[in-house]
């Protein structure tokens, strides 16, 4: 099921107005994790290419793009998120920032989305 949202949001993306304007690569990107059971939220900078652990997850970011007209407007990331305790991929894929329920990290404790791109 995860591999069909990814799959469909790659496709709504690139149908979308987003596909209609050129993109450009950052070097980063700035997430958001919510600990559910805490209700504590944290910013998490990281960069293309490297990790970030965030509680018993690993968030590895492969890519971050943006619309090269306006890079507030939004900001899609690839990423492989690992849950360190049962050693399984929890997601694989890209999330969006504007739509960040449409491809999203399912697990019982925390939330991950995409805040921005970091030129």
């Amino acid at each position: 099921m995860s591999r069909l949202r990814s799959a469909l949001a790659v496709l709504l993306l690139m149908a979308g107005p987003a596909a209609a304007q050129d993109t450009l690569r950052a070097s980063a990107a700035m997430l958001r994790g919510l600990d559910k059971v805490s209700g504590r939220i944290t910013d998490l900078p990281i960069q293309v290419g490297s990790a970030v652990r965030y509680g018993r997850l690993d968030i590895r970011l492969g890519e971050c793009r943006y619309p090269a007209g306006d890079p507030s407007s939004d900001a899609f990331a690839q990423l492989t998120i690992t849950d360190l305790r049962q050693n399984v991929t929890a997601f694989s894929g890209w999330m969006i920032a504007s739509s960040p329920a449409l491809s999203a990290l399912d697990d019982a404790r925390y939330d991950v989305w995409v805040m921005s791109c970091t030129p």
